[in-house]
């Protein structure tokens, strides 16, 4: 085992085992690397290895602390993984999301809130039944109140990754499939229903059947054209507008119309 992993490995299990706990600061450089019998060059390392999955906080000119170790924290290097993803993997992300979301669902139905159902029916009833962009919106607020009233933050933080990463392909199918704004609303008003019964099979059925539709959709596109899904050629949210706007999209133009966007993430 290399000297670096070791002394992750040592720092790790000052935290498992409680004697480090969020946000304590960590011994001086010196004393720590005596107590656990490292050179004070593999502990640099071992923390800076540290401080970029974001277990620990460096602070210059104050010391390094265990940060809180929240699972938005922790999965930030999960989330720099799938921003490298290529066009090919976009059906497998799609995948991943199928078989988390049914599940993150089915557990809001048991544990959601009368308070929470309200939140999310008034959030369907005011969904635009005419704008992409404002349908693009609607569908990550709606899901991501969904997989955070399951009660599971790691199973949320999880899927909003995943999710956010999907943008772009949510607003091809807005642009190239019709009526895919007044299904959207009428699937996620079902989704709804059920939380609201309390009806954790149904719950999770209905997500399935909401989430696969978007998967075979986003299938039978990328079979039909030879174009890549483009990345975004900017973080410019006003490419949104643009496309959102854009009359003279028309259905066949595929993924050639995407290249006016760019994906934008909401809560």
């Amino acid at each position: 085992m290399a000297v670096t992993d070791e002394a992750i490995l040592k720092i790790k299990e000052m935290i498992t085992s409680g004697r480090l706990a969020p946000g304590d600061r960590l011994p001086p450089e010196k004393e720590l690397s005596e107590s656990l019998g490292l050179s004070r060059s593999s502990l640099r390392e071992a923390v800076k290895a540290l401080e970029v999955i974001r277990v620990l906080d460096v602070r210059r000119g104050d010391g390094t602390y265990v940060t809180s170790l929240e699972p938005r924290l922790l999965l930030e290097a999960l989330s720099f993984v799938i921003d490298l993803h290529d066009d090919k993997s976009v059906l497998e992300i799609f995948g991943v999301r199928r078989i988390l979301e049914p599940a993150a669902t089915g557990l809001a139905a048991m544990r959601v809130s009368d308070e929470e159902v309200a939140e999310l029916t008034e959030l369907v009833d005011r969904a635009a039944a005419d704008d992409i962009e404002a349908l693009v919106e609607h569908d990550l607020v709606f899901h991501s109140k969904i997989v955070k009233a399951s009660g599971n933050d790691y199973l949320a933080e999880l899927i909003d990754s995943i999710s956010s990463h999907t943008v772009r392909a949510r607003i091809w199918r807005g642009l190239t499939q019709g009526s895919v704004i007044d299904r959207t609303i009428a699937e996620h008003s079902g989704i709804v229903s059920a939380l609201r019964e309390h009806d954790a099979e149904l719950a999770s059925a209905r997500a399935l059947t909401h989430i696969a539709g978007i998967e075979d959709w986003l299938r039978t596109a990328v079979g039909a054209t030879s174009d890549p899904i483009p990345r975004p050629l900017a973080e410019d949210d006003a490419a949104l507008d643009d496309a959102a706007s854009d009359d003279a999209v028309a259905p066949a133009a595929g993924a050639d119309s995407l290249r006016r966007t760019t994906p934008t993430t909401k809560e």
